[in-house]
């Protein structure tokens, strides 16, 4: 007989770190938080309680990989292969992702797995395309000027 969602999801508790600065990390207190799985009341992880420290850290962290040159100077196309390999991660582990997005809020696996990843995965590869095609236009002005705009990210906001 195979298990229900809510009893496989209460066999193991996840505990969840924060992705900062390219690692896992803890609040910087050290807190955590139960996030609950509705149904069940079971706790699905022990969630790290960010805290203004950690926002902070996290922002600092994000300005920083955007002026690495790695990534500052990365080939758009390689941008748009690298979300085009999100999308694909997604779209491989919806399943897993979906029943995690129900135990998590409540909502029906339907609309988490139906609904929401394929929503999640066509924005990705809607980015993905757009990462290759940052480009500028002129616009037509009176005189001896040249008038144009050039778009590019603006950075973290």
């Amino acid at each position: 007989m195979s298990k229900s969602l809510g009893e496989e999801m209460s066999e193991q508790t996840i505990r969840d770190k924060m992705w900062i600065g390219n690692e896992w990390a803890d609040a910087k207190n050290g807190g955590t938080f139960a996030s609950i799985n509705p149904a069940t009341h079971d706790t699905i992880a022990e969630v790290a309680s960010g805290q203004p420290e950690d926002i902070d850290r996290a922002v600092e962290s994000a300005r920083a990989a955007l002026s690495n040159p790695e990534w500052r100077d990365m080939n758009p196309h390689k941008r748009s292969r690298l979300l085009w390999k999100l999308a694909d991660a997604v779209q491989v582990n919806a399943d897993e992702l979906g029943a995690l997005e129900t135990a998590d809020n409540g909502k029906p696996y339907f609309e988490s797995r139906k609904v929401d990843l394929p929503s999640v995965i066509e924005n990705l590869r809607y980015f993905a395309g757009l990462a290759n095609k940052i480009e500028g236009a002129t616009i037509p002005v009176a005189g001896p000027f040249l008038n144009y705009t050039l778009r590019e990210p603006v950075g973290v906001v």
